[in-house]
Order: C-alpha cells, then structure tokens, then sequence
C-alpha cells in the first residue's frame, strides 16, 4: 500500500490489489478515513467511503485531493503500470 502523499496530517494511499478498481485515492488521519474516486475526464471526485470525518475534515481532504489531483493520477498509472 504504497502512500503518495503526506500532507497536513493526512496519509494519502492505494492500496496494491485494487488496481481493477477505477482510479481513486485513500486518506487517513487520525480516526478518519475516506477514499475518493477520481474521474478524470471531469475533473471531479466523488466520495466512495467515508468514517468520522468532520465537515471541515472533509473540505481539508477534498481540496488536498482537487490540488494534487494531476499527481494522484499519474501516481496511480506509475504504480499500476497503466
């Protein structure tokens, strides 16, 4: 499960066997965990799961995520060889 990003407390992760799955990113801080699935033809991200986050932990994890959007993605085609 390699981690990508280490922002504001927030780890920023794939996991290694989802790589069948569409593109997307995992986060972690604290207690709180999240993943986003990342749609690149529109720019946009859509919450697949979510646990305890704060509203405002979960504006802070989506506009990490819009910000380095362009890197999640070619981190993931690196990883998975896409």
């Amino acid at each position: 499960m390699p981690t990508i990003l280490l922002i504001a407390g927030w780890r920023l992760y794939f996991w290694a066997n989802e790589n069948n799955e569409p593109i997307h990113i995992h986060a972690e801080k604290g207690d709180m965990e999240c993943k986003f699935w990342l749609d690149i033809d529109n720019f946009e991200i859509t919450t697949a799961l979510e646990f305890n986050l704060t509203p405002q932990a979960r504006r802070e994890i989506k506009k990490i995520v819009y910000e380095h959007f362009d890197y999640i993605v070619t981190e993931w085609d690196k990883f998975f060889k896409k």
